[in-house]
């Protein structure tokens, strides 16, 4: 069965944070998807050479754990079994054998970065973007993307911020769901 439209919300999820579940939980709420796939990179190739990256098996446990019961959303491991750079492009291009349309789901702290992103011009005549708002003002979206606002209260957090405060076990109560902290604990490095 082809699913008419599908959201996808990719990420390393390292960790996966309650700005993530807003996220989703807003984007479910727009009624304009069937389903909502969250694809775990295997190689997040913009993320190499800034900090170490916990493993891909380790991120996708943590992001079952984070967004596991919330509506329209599969947590999915397409991105881990692929060999090589996690391209979302190749992503898209799995997805549209299952579904009519893809719209991609972003933080506006992302969306000044799509033109950098692998085949961008290409991607950009066979997505729609969906632009979770993030404290610090609009999304700057580069010229040929065709986008839309997901409303929701921005979320001032990043999973860089943890990483980087190393915050202790009552702390990450915080800024994870509960599931997520003995994965994120057991693997800190």
């Amino acid at each position: 069965m082809t699913l008419r439209r599908l959201g996808l919300f990719g990420g390393t999820f390292d960790p996966p944070h309650f700005g993530h579940v807003a996220a989703l939980r807003a984007a479910a709420r727009t009624h304009r998807f069937n389903r909502i796939e969250v694809t775990v990179a295997g190689d997040p190739y913009l993320k190499r050479g800034r900090d170490s990256v916990r493993p891909a098996a380790v991120r996708l446990a943590m992001a079952e754990a984070a967004f596991d019961g919330l509506d329209l959303v599969v947590v999915s491991d397409r991105e881990i079994r692929r060999a090589g750079p996690s391209y979302t492009i190749d992503t898209v291009r799995e997805l549209l054998r299952e579904a009519d349309e893809v719209d991609l789901i972003i933080g506006a702290d992302l969306a000044s970065q799509l033109d950098r992103w692998h085949e961008a011009s290409e991607l950009a005549t066979m997505v729609r973007v969906g632009v979770v708002p993030r404290p610090g003002g609009a999304p700057a979206i580069p010229v040929g993307w065709v986008s839309y606002e997901i409303a929701m209260e921005p979320v001032d957090l990043s999973s860089t911020y943890i990483r980087d405060t190393h915050p202790d076990h009552e702390n990450l109560r915080e800024f994870v769901p509960e599931g997520v902290i003995p994965l994120y604990e057991g693997f800190r490095g």
